[in-house]
């Protein structure tokens, strides 16, 4: 019998939105909350699992940027996409007040406030890809395309 999985509040959000989604459960590691590490748990492709990053610009304030997760997030390309002539990714402890998510848990959906998200465009090569669904142990699986409409998301090159 397969567990049943709680729906966060990011399942509900594309329930409401009538999206198709896929909760998919994996090992938490206190000590890896690594991109890499969900792929292994998950066996899927590390370029189809996404990480949220939330970074401040120096003109627009906050914005997300969700990212293949073996790579890291070029702050120069980043700025650019968000209008920005500077920016850097916030400090840990500002991410759970500002988004309502914790580390190793944020999903570009269903923060606290609607942020400027931008999703790198590889994104785009894969029938479904993966984020966080909002807490550490879950992740969701959609296509790119619904994570984009309901993140009211914009791709760029972020890598």
């Amino acid at each position: 019998m397969k567990e049943k999985i709680n729906k966060t509040n990011v399942a509900r959000l594309l329930d409401k939105a009538k999206v198709k989604y896929e909760l998919v459960s994996y090992e938490v590691d206190e000590n890896d909350l690594s991109a890499m590490h969900v792929a292994e748990q998950l066996g899927e492709d590390i370029r189809q699992v996404f990480k949220t990053l939330v970074l401040r610009g120096d003109r627009t304030g906050y914005f997300v940027c969700v990212v293949p997760g073996g790579e890291e997030v070029d702050l120069k390309k980043a700025a650019k996409a968000s209008g920005n002539k500077s920016c850097a990714m916030i400090h840990v402890k500002e991410l759970l007040p500002l988004t309502g998510y914790i580390r190793g848990g944020c999903s570009p959906i269903g923060m606290k406030k609607h942020f400027p998200t931008y999703v790198h465009e590889s994104a785009l090569e894969f029938e479904q890809m993966y984020v966080s669904a909002g807490q550490r142990g879950l992740q969701i699986r959609l296509a790119p395309s619904d994570l984009i409409r309901e993140a009211q998301a914009q791709t760029a090159d972020l890598v």
